[in-house]
């Protein structure tokens, strides 16, 4: 009986083992919008207690990859937080 050369082969070289880079990892970013569900508060330049929850305590903008923001929301709450900045309610 002849023995498989098993020098080349790896165990557990199955091709389900691999992830692809074009697969969708399941639990990584799968949150929805807060932002964009049914009564949903407003975006807006005077609403400063959600303007505080994107803002860490160093007045930086907090990123859509934590908060689990749309990239359309993202940018309005942006564009909102630094107009308070500017007027001074932050």
């Amino acid at each position: 009986m002849k023995r498989k050369n098993k020098k080349f082969q790896k165990k557990g070289s199955n091709s389900l083992n691999r992830l692809s880079l074009f697969q969708k990892n399941d639990g990584r970013f799968s949150k929805n919008c807060p932002l964009s569900i049914k009564n949903a508060p407003i975006i807006d330049y005077k609403n400063i207690p959600l303007l505080k929850k994107y803002i860490s305590d160093n007045g930086k903008i907090i990123s859509s990859k934590i908060t689990s923001v749309s990239f359309s929301k993202q940018k309005k709450l942006t564009k909102e937080i630094k107009k308070a900045k500017t007027l001074g309610l932050i």
